[in-house]
C-alpha cells in the first residue's frame, strides 16, 4: 500500500522518468523450493551412503576385483561377448526388419509365414532354443544340400562340426533377436501417417525408395528407444550361452570363482564390464536419435562436430540475384515453365467403401490447361474423384485416360487389366497433387522434398534438380528457406513448398486436395495467390476448394457434386449466376 501511495504522488509528467529509475534499483529474488532442496539432500545422503559402504566394506575385495579386472582370461571373454552382440544384433536386426516388412506386405502368405516365425520364436525361452541348436545333429546328422528330385548331392556335412557351440550361440541369439526385433519395426512403420505413404506414391517413387528414403527413416524415431533396449537385453542374454560351455565374459567369470572361491568381486568384474558395454550403447542411442531426429524439433541442438563437418559438404550454388527477383514475380513469366497440359477423360468412374457408394458413374472431360473448380459439401466425393484420378483410388468400375493414355491399366481388345504398382508409379510422374494436410518429409529438408521425386523418377542430376528447386522456390517466395524442416515453416510456407515440390516434376496435370483448409485465414492468400499464378502456365489443375471466390476468379471450369454424383458443371458465370439444379443453387445461396 505504502508503494501504491508513492507512485500515486508522483507529478504525471516526469512518472514514466521516475519509474524507469525506480525500477532499475529493484532486486529480483528467485522464487524458493524448499522441497526441491529437501529431496536433493537426500538424494546426495543416499549416494555417500551407497558409495561409503562399498569401498568401505573389505569384503567387496576390490583388490581381488583390480586383480582380475584387465586378466587375459576376463578380456578374452569381454571380446567374446561383444563379438556376439554385434553380430547378432546386426543380423538380427537384418532379419527382423525383413521379417516386418513380410508382415505388413500384401501377400497373405508371406505375411502369414512372418506371423508364424515371430509367433513361435517369441513363445520359445532362449535357454531351451540354445539348448535346441546345440542338439541338432542329434535330429540331422548331416546337412545336405542338392538338386531337388535328384540324387545330386552338392554339399553333405556332419551337423555337429558346422554347429559349434559358437555358431549356436550366434544362430540362437539372431533368431530370437529378429522375432522381437520384426514387431518393434512394425511398429515404428504403423506409427508414419500415412499421408507421407500418399505424398510419395504421388511423387511416384518407387516401393523401395519409399520404404528405406521416407517410411523407415521417419519410424526410426520410434524405433530406437525400444530397439536399443532390445540390444542392450541381448547384450545381457550372451551371459545365457553358458549353457553351451561358451567361454564368454560371464561363463569365464564363473569358471575363475569355482576355482579361487572369490565369487562377489569376480562377480563386480562382469557387473563392471556390463556397465560399460550398456553405457556405450546408451551413449550410441543418444547421438543415432539426435540424428533421426531431424525435422522433429523447430530448433535442433547442433550435433558434436556438425560445424566442422559442415565445412566439407558442398556448398549450394548461389542463384543470380537478379535473376531470383525476376522468378518471384511468378511462373507464367518464364516459358521454361510453360507445361504442356494433359487433357483428362473420365470415363464412367464407380467406388464403393462397402456398402457406401462413394462415385457413381462419374463423367468429365477436361481441356488441357484448364483450371476446373469442384464444388460441394462434405462427403460428397470430391477428394475421392481427385485420389482416383492419379490411381491413388483405385476404381470399381470405368477408367480415366490423360491425353488418351490410360491411368492404371493397361488395354488389351475390350479388356482392361490392372498394371503393377512400380507400372503405376511411372505414370503418377506426370500427375503432381497438392495435399490438404501438405504431407511434406519432415524429416527432409525443403530442397531434399523438392530433388527427391526429380532424381529417383525422372533420372535428372543432382545439379539440375538442385538448380531447378532453387527457381521454383524463388518463384514461390521462399528461396530463404532452402535448407529448413517443415517444422520451422509456418502452414502456408509448407503448402507453398508443397506446389513447388509438385511442380518440380514438371507434370501435365496438377490436382489440388482442398490446399487452403488447414491453413490460418491469413495465410489462405499468399497459397491462392501461388495458384493463381500456376493457372496461367498452361498446367491442367483441377482443384478441389471451398473457396467460391478464387474459383469464379480461376476456374474455367466449375462442377457441383453430391453424394457421388456431378448434379451440374459449366462455366462460372452460369453455375454461380443461373445454376440449373436447385441443389447447386441451394448450396451457392448458403455458401456466397
Amino acid at each position: 500500500m505504502a508503494l501504491t501511495t508513492d507512485f500515486a504522488s508522483i507529478d504525471p509528467g516526469s512518472r514514466t522518468v521516475d519509474q524507469k529509475q525506480d525500477y532499475s534499483r529493484y532486486r529480483i529474488v528467485p522464487a524458493r523450493h524448499p522441497g526441491r532442496l529437501v529431496g536433493t539432500i537426500f538424494a546426495a545422503l543416499v549416494i555417500a551412503a551407497a558409495l561409503y559402504s562399498t569401498f568401505t566394506n573389505p569384503r567387496w575385495g576390490w583388490g581381488v576385483f583390480a586383480q582380475w579386472f584387465f586378466a587375459e582370461p576376463v578380456l578374452v571373454g569381454l571380446g567374446r561377448t561383444l563379438l556376439l552382440t554385434v553380430l547378432a544384433a546386426i543380423t538380427g536386426s537384418i532379419l527382423g526388419t525383413a521379417l516386418a516388412l513380410a508382415r505388413v506386405s500384401k501377400s497373405p502368405l508371406l505375411s502369414g509365414l512372418s506371423w508364424g516365425y515371430i509367433w513361435l520364436l517369441r513363445s520359445i525361452p532362449m535357454i531351451v532354443l540354445l539348448l535346441v541348436l546345440n542338439n541338432l545333429g542329434y535330429l540331422y546328422e548331416t546337412i545336405k544340400i542338392g538338386v531337388p528330385f535328384t540324387n545330386t548331392i552338392l554339399i553333405d556335412y556332419p551337423t555337429v562340426q558346422l554347429l559349434t557351440p559358437f555358431a549356436a550361440a550366434f544362430l540362437g541369439l539372431t533368431l530370437n533377436q529378429s522375432a522381437f526385433f520384426a514387431e518393434i519395426v512394425r511398429g515404428g512403420i504403423l506409427s508414419v501417417d500415412q499421408g507421407q505413404l500418399e505424398a510419395a506414391a504421388a511423387l511416384g517413387l518407387p516401393r523401395r525408395r519409399q520404404a528405406f528414403r521416407i517410411v523407415l527413416p521417419q519410424a526410426m524415431r520410434s524405433i530406437l528407444p525400444t530397439g536399443f533396449n532390445e540390444i542392450i537385453g541381448l547384450a545381457k542374454s550372451t551371459s545365457m550361452v553358458y549353457v553351451l560351455a561358451l567361454p564368454e565374459l560371464f561363463y569365464t567369470v564363473q569358471v575363475i570363482y569355482r576355482r579361487n572361491l572369490e565369487v562377489i568381486p569376480l562377480l563386480m568384474v562382469a557387473t563392471v564390464w556390463y556397465l560399460v558395454i550398456m553405457t556405450v550403447l546408451s551413449i550410441a542411442q543418444h547421438y543415432i536419435e539426435r540424428y533421426f531426429s531431424k525435422g522433429a524439433l523447430r530448433n535442433p541442438t547442433p550435433l558434436p562436430f556438425q560445424a566442422f563437418f559442415e565445412r566439407f559438404r558442398h556448398p549450394l550454388p548461389a542463384l543470380d540475384i537478379s535473376r531470383d527477383a525476376a522468378l518471384r514475380s511468378g511462373f507464367s513469366d518464364v516459358a521454361n515453365f510453360r507445361a504442356a497440359g494433359g487433357a483428362v477423360r473420365i470415363h464412367g468412374i464407380s467406388k464403393s467403401f462397402g456398402a457406401l457408394k462413394v462415385l457413381d458413374s462419374i463423367e468429365l472431360s477436361l481441356s488441357p490447361g484448364s483450371v476446373t473448380a469442384i464444388l460441394g459439401p462434405s462427403g460428397s466425393g470430391k477428394s475421392t474423384l481427385l485420389r482416383a484420378i492419379n490411381h491413388l483410388e483405385s476404381v470399381d468400375g470405368g477408367f480415366i485416360s490423360i491425353d488418351g493414355n490410360l491411368i492404371g491399366y493397361s488395354q488389351k481388345g475390350d479388356t482392361l487389366y490392372e498394371l503393377k504398382e512400380k507400372d503405376i508409379l511411372k505414370s503418377r510422374a506426370d500427375i503432381g497433387m497438392v495435399f490438404q494436410n501438405f504431407n511434406l518429409f519432415p524429416h527432409l529438408t525443403v530442397l531434399e522434398n523438392l530433388i527427391e521425386a526429380p532424381i529417383q523418377v525422372r533420372g535428372v542430376s543432382r545439379e539440375e534438380a538442385v538448380q531447378l528447386a532453387q527457381e521454383l522456390l524463388a518463384r514461390v517466395g521462399l528461396s530463404d528457406k532452402i535448407t529448413a524442416y517443415p517444422r520451422q515453416l509456418s502452414g502456408g510456407q509448407q503448402q507453398r513448398v508443397a506446389i513447388a515440390r509438385a511442380l518440380a516434376l514438371r507434370p501435365k496435370v496438377l490436382l489440388f486436395d482442398e490446399p487452403t483448409s488447414a491453413l490460418d485465414p491469413e495465410l489462405v492468400g499468399e497459397v491462392l495467390d501461388v495458384i493463381k499464378e500456376l493457372a496461367r502456365t498452361g498446367t491442367t489443375l483441377v482443384i478441389v476448394t471451398h473457396e467460391i471466390g478464387f474459383a469464379r476468379e480461376v476456374a474455367d471450369t466449375v462442377v457441383f457434386m453430391e453424394s457421388g454424383h456431378i448434379l451440374e458443371a459449366g462455366p462460372p458465370a452460369r453455375i454461380f449466376n443461373e445454376a440449373e439444379h436447385p441443389r447447386t443453387r441451394e448450396f451457392l445461396a448458403k455458401v456466397l
